[in-house]
């Protein structure tokens, strides 16, 4: 999986990107991918991303390790602030933290209201906080990419998870409406909607293998696991200039078990 990542390796030099979410799992593998192509990264998360900044750095990359509470408007231009300090401009934003893996399986009547507040306070205002956090810097260079992260999920109205599934249908709504509202600024809004994908913390929890896993795996027309080497060469796709006249769009990556 690894040589269509190094066929781009220059397709982000003297790029910046900042991906949130990064300490681990499907983030960190987005930054390391983001890094392969040229780009140096932010690693922002509310935990330590040092292990993956230490991978960057091993291989020859630039990266920085920073806190972020995505849902704080002062801690998502604290992180802005220290990519423009450390490397002087941003060019990508990758929104990918979010609330899914330690979520447990439920009938709507059972979730209640603090943790529908929960997961919409990450996966919703999150993407908003930090996107706005970044505008200034983009809006000043006349160029950027937001890259929002959802889920196949909106596109199959799957039951049991009503808060994940609604706060991802926002992340596409608000992708259509920054991207409208952004375009005169050079600004690209895309929306990267991943299947159902082994990363470590979802192979880690039992509500996501057995039969949940077999039935997304049967409902592909490509019937294997994704892997978040899967998601990359989208990611590096919406990341690239190869892109630049590509935005409101969603692309769901999931080998086929959604058709849109």
């Amino acid at each position: 999986m690894t040589e269509p990542l190094n066929q781009r390796a220059n397709a982000l030099a003297n790029r910046v990107a900042i991906v949130t979410g990064a300490a681990q799992g499907i983030g960190a593998r987005y930054a390391q991918a983001l890094s392969a192509a040229g780009a140096a990264v932010v690693c922002a998360d509310v935990v330590p991303s040092q292990a993956t900044v230490e991978a960057i750095q091993a291989a020859g990359g630039q990266a920085l390790d920073v806190r972020v509470d995505v849902t704080s408007s002062e801690s998502a231009r604290a992180m802005a602030e220290a990519a423009m300090r450390a490397f002087g401009r941003i060019d990508i934003l990758v929104n990918n933290a979010g609330i899914f893996t330690n979520l447990a399986l439920k009938p709507m009547d059972q979730i209640d209201s603090a943790e529908w507040d929960k997961v919409m306070a990450v996966n919703v205002r999150g993407p908003f906080e930090c996107s706005k956090a970044v505008l200034p810097a983009m809006r000043a260079q006349g160029y950027g990419k937001i890259i929002n992260i959802a889920s196949g999920t909106v596109f199959k109205g799957a039951p049991m998870l009503l808060h994940y599934v609604s706060s991802k249908g926002a992340v596409v709504a608000m992708t259509r409406s920054m991207a409208r509202e952004l375009g005169d600024a050079g600004i690209r809004v895309n929306t990267l909607a991943p299947g159902l994908t082994a990363s470590e913390n979802t192979v880690a929890n039992p509500a996501w293998q057995g039969a949940v896993s077999a039935n997304n795996i049967a409902s592909r027309a490509i019937k294997r696991e994704v892997t978040p080497e899967d998601l990359c060469g989208t990611l590096l796709y919406l990341a690239s200039p190869a892109s630049d006249f590509v935005t409101g769009q969603v692309v769901v990556v999931d080998g086929g078990s959604v058709m849109h």
